[in-house]
């Protein structure tokens, strides 16, 4: 049977009674990262992976998780409702008491304004790592946001998953808080009635920080050939709240999807493995980033693709072009979102967010939310559009890390829709007889950056022979694959072709993607295309002769050489396996 002929009839089993019973079931208590209501939710999983004949493993490690507590706020003694952050820091029992300053987004270009020096500081704006460690190195001694019509759970630390002894020193400093977008409003007036003068502002925050055991759970649908390779299909349990859109609507399409392909595996040519997160909003992706240290090997050797699910299936989510991918998995991305849309599907490059802790080990991620809101004005939407689809649209609603993430919020029919085409998306991954990777839109993608840093180094830093590679390895991969469609492939000239599409991999989602060393955990922090090049910026500013310019240069030249031999090697990668075919 052909596979387009495979992929329909199982589109055909998706059950929406069944997908709205396990959302029900996972999001009837709240789950915070290592809470005894948490493994109750994991334990259910659990219970219905194996009735589906899946055996399973419930694993657990020690995670840095925080968890906030009670907040209060006043602004010239005028009491505010508040929340406060995950890993922001606890105020003393008393509070702290400071002269109230704005600093409108709480950009460095804002602060250059306002002396903000021991000050408390309201930024507009969602509770972001970054806005917080711009707001410490102002010397500000606390920070308080203006969020949207309610106030949203955020976790304010830029480490991602368990801290370090070199990362330790990131964690924040000070204490943040929330008020909602009215409460904002009015404490602006409260400022501006001051006549410029800075509002007396008192808060106290409790957040318990600390070590805790949290579970992660593991399920297998093996293929027939018993192969090592697999795709790994992964979401998060722990929740805000009760969590119905973010997470459970992820986890009972991740239920489903294992529903059918357990009953369906003779179609396999690649092995799921199915991953259920912990830590994901309160430790920062501390799940997903212990099982890569863990596994680290076998992700780098046996994983084909990662897929991600987060907050599917809410109602009012129509649109569908905007979910992440990367530039090798837009064409799988494209074809299976096509299926049920007429938009056309744009794709939006990843963050640093979303349990994505694989770039490290070269695997290639496609998804993570799939459907939003439409863009709109509302103030929830300017609140955290940035956060979702490149700010294309408007984010996965309004009800989003809020109390009011319930059951109510989820449609049956798009959430439906959104399973089916993770369905499409999996069943493609897992039995395409060739991985469905473009690798030479990755090459493609990574010759424009590098083309856009040639243009900002201006001469002070040579990339010419990065182009040249660049140009011969799309080259070389172009003919792979015109062999590849061209010729009846023998099963070990198969495997040939998606070994190299694995190992290629392996060198270009770290160029494109990683700053650090591959077995650490980059932060969680806006990230520049080929971040190993970001300084290209500061060296087009600093000018010549000084030591800004001699230092960046040093710097870019030896991370420009890293680059260029990893690109050598790819050339020589892809010419071998080119011969070999040809043979």
């Amino acid at each position: 049977m052909q596979l387009s002929s495979v992929i329909s009839e199982l589109l055909a089993e998706v059950s929406t009674d069944h997908l709205m019973e396990f959302n029900k079931e996972i999001a009837k208590e709240v789950r915070l990262s290592g809470s005894p209501e948490e493994l109750r939710a994991f334990e259910y999983v659990k219970r219905t992976l194996e009735s589906f004949g899946l055996a399973t493993s419930l694993q657990f490690s020690d995670a840095y998780i925080s968890l906030p507590g009670k907040a209060q706020v006043k602004v010239n003694d005028v009491e505010y409702r508040c929340i406060t952050h995950s890993m922001a820091v606890s105020t003393p029992a008393e509070g702290i008491s400071g002269e109230l300053v704005y600093v409108d987004l709480g950009s460095d270009s804002h602060y250059a304004r306002v002396d903000a020096k021991g000050k408390i500081v309201l930024i507009d704006g969602l509770a972001v790592p970054g806005a917080v460690k711009i707001a410490q190195e102002h010397g500000a001694a606390a920070a308080l946001f203006i969020s949207a019509a309610y106030t949203h759970e955020m976790i304010v630390s830029p480490v991602w998953g368990n801290p370090t002894p070199e990362t330790v020193s990131m964690l924040p400093k000070i204490p943040a808080i929330s008020v909602n977008h009215a409460d904002g409003q009015a404490i602006k007036k409260q400022l501006e009635s001051g006549g410029g003068q800075g509002a007396e502002c008192w808060l106290r925050a409790e957040v318990d920080t600390g070590w805790r055991s949290i579970p992660t759970l593991l399920a297998e649908i093996p293929c027939p050939a018993n192969s090592d390779k697999y795709v790994l299909f992964s979401g998060h349990i722990d929740s805000w709240h009760y969590g119905a859109m973010d997470n459970g609507s992820a986890n009972a399409t991740m239920l489903e999807v294992a529903r059918i392909l357990a009953e369906n595996r003779e179609h396999l040519r690649r092995s799921l493995r199915l991953a259920f997160w912990s830590g994901h909003s309160h430790g920062r992706y501390a799940g997903s980033a212990w099982y890569c240290d863990q596994n680290w090997e076998d992700l780098y050797e046996n994983c084909v693709l990662h897929v991600n699910i987060d907050s599917v299936g809410a109602k009012g989510a129509t649109v569908l072009s905007h979910s992440n991918c990367m530039a090798e998995t837009k064409d799988l991305a494209e074809r299976v979102v096509g299926l049920f849309s007429q938009e056309k599907y744009e794709g939006t490059r990843y963050g640093r967010a979303g349990d994505q802790s694989f770039w490290g080990t070269g695997t290639p991620s496609i998804f993570m939310g799939l459907s939003e809101q439409p863009s709109s004005l509302d103030p929830s939407a300017a609140a955290f559009a940035q956060l979702f689809g490149g700010g294309k649209a408007g984010g996965f609603g309004w009800w989003w890390h809020t109390t009011e993430d319930t059951l109510d919020k989820i449609d049956p029919e798009f959430l439906t829709r959104d399973c089916k085409i993770y369905v499409a998306a999996i069943v493609q991954a897992c039995s395409e007889a060739l991985i469905p990777v473009n690798q030479v839109a990755a090459i493609r993608e990574l010759t424009q950056y590098i083309e856009d840093y040639q243009l900002q180094a201006d001469g002070k830093i040579d990339l010419r022979k990065t182009l040249d590679r660049l140009a011969s390895l799309e080259q070389l991969a172009q003919s792979i694959y015109r062999q590849a469609q061209t010729i009846d492939l023998s099963l070990a000239q198969l495997e040939l072709v998606n070994e190299w599409c694995m190992e290629l991999s392996r060198i270009l989602v770290p160029i494109n993607y990683v700053k650090g060393g591959l077995f650490e955990h980059d932060v969680a922090l806006k990230q520049a295309p080929i971040p190993y090049l970001a300084e290209v910026s500061q060296l087009a500013g600093a000018q010549v002769g000084t030591d800004d310019y001699y230092m960046l240069v040093t710097l870019l030249k030896r991370r420009v050489n890293k680059i260029n031999f990893d690109l050598k090697r790819a050339n020589q990668l892809t010419e071998q396996v080119l011969r070999q075919l040809c043979l």
